[in-house]
């Protein structure tokens, strides 16, 4: 077996998969892998042994897939804007915010190989400008710059609701961010860990999805703005 510790990322991302435009934003196009089940064979083989988790980046999630839609289609929440993706994956909500003229974007992830997805992605899309990787867990970091303002103007989440522990410290995060003043987007395509309430519906898309990815061949995804939570 290769010793994944000697293993160039890049070679393994352009290696295992095409580049190509995600479904329902064509205005890009990603390093995206044709099947899940054999590039996650193939990350168990030759990978695991450094405890890399799976090849999240390598696919255009629908609850990200959605907010980078939004984002196309409404470029003024980001335009001349700080913005914040976290989790960002395959970066396609980050590659969406420079895409529409975001100032400056940091893409947060904390899987190496997905940080090094994110940045042949920009590439192969000539949007490297102003785009910021950021490797580490953020989620218990302040949301105030030392103005005492947000850190952030726009906070994007695409698709973290679906391992409880991870959705509950994560919509409790991007709530902070809303109560500092930043506007806080959450793409979700009904993953059970979902908060219940604090969101207001911004728009739905229907996101084509494969069976071996999803449950359905549609996946109906809606963008959430997260509130802040208020004394009752």
């Amino acid at each position: 077996m290769t010793d994944p510790a000697n293993r160039d990322p890049g070679a393994f991302i352009r290696g295992n998969t095409a580049l190509k435009a995600p479904s329902l934003v064509p205005e890009l196009r990603l390093h995206l892998a044709d099947a899940a089940l054999p590039l996650w064979e193939k990350t168990e083989e030759e990978l695991e042994a450094v405890g890399l988790p799976p090849p999240y980046w390598a696919f255009a999630w629908a609850g990200g897939q959605a907010l980078a839609r939004h984002i196309v289609d409404r470029p003024d929440l980001v335009a001349g804007k700080r913005v914040l993706d976290v989790a960002s994956g395959s970066g396609i909500v980050a590659l969406a915010c420079l895409w529409a003229s975001a100032a400056h974007v940091v893409a947060n992830e904390i899987d190496a190989f997905a940080l090094t997805a994110i940045r042949i992605n920009a590439e192969a899309n000539d949007l490297e400008r102003a785009l910021e990787l950021v490797g580490r867990d953020m989620l218990d970091e302040p949301v105030l710059a030392d103005d005492g303002g947000p850190l952030w103007d726009v906070v994007l989440a695409g698709d973290v609701c679906y391992e409880k522990p991870m959705a509950e410290r994560m919509t409790a995060w991007l709530r902070r961010h809303a109560a500092a003043g930043a506007l806080v987007l959450m793409g979700d395509p009904g993953r059970s860990y979902r908060p219940a309430d604090g969101l207001e519906r911004l728009a739905e898309y229907l996101v084509p999805t494969p069976r071996d990815l999803e449950d359905s061949d549609l996946r109906r995804t809606v963008v959430w703005r997260v509130l802040p939570l208020t004394d009752e």
